[in-house]
């Protein structure tokens, strides 16, 4: 439903993001819910580390959202990545989830200017940087 045919965008969109927190809430609930026997296995299976999955969780499913939109600025495409190397692109979702510069990585992608300045913050430049040159990632 687009912003014109909801009568109160705004409230809706409050409503919706409500909604959306309280989700997560209850999902961090589970988790804690779990014995650290059980949580460890769930990583183990997952073949992560258990603080970093429960980093990952705290930080919620669209921790990694930037990293399309940085693959796009340096001409890659995200969906291509994950069918040629979908444990690289899991790898590179995990780092863009776990890191602690959204602001600048936001502010970049939003100016296009990410692609230039990610070597001062982005934990996975070196990686971009690695794809590009060796020309592995689908365009």
């Amino acid at each position: 439903m687009s912003a014109a045919n909801r009568p109160y965008p705004v409230v809706q969109d409050l409503i919706e993001s409500f909604a959306s927190w309280l989700k997560h809430r209850r999902e961090l609930n589970e988790l804690r819910q779990l014995d650290r026997a059980d949580f460890d296995r769930i990583a183990n299976d997952l073949r992560i580390a258990p603080d970093d999955l429960e980093e990952l969780v705290r930080h919620g499913r669209h921790a990694a959202d930037e990293l399309p939109k940085m693959l796009a600025q340096r001409g890659i495409s995200a969906e291509g990545l994950g069918r040629a190397q979908p444990l690289l692109l899991r790898d590179m979702e995990r780092v863009c989830s776990l890191c602690h510069h959204k602001g600048q990585c936001d502010r970049d992608l939003a100016g296009g200017t990410a692609a230039e300045n990610r070597h001062g913050y982005c934990a996975n430049a070196s990686t971009l940087e690695s794809l590009g040159r060796a020309d592995l990632a689908p365009r």
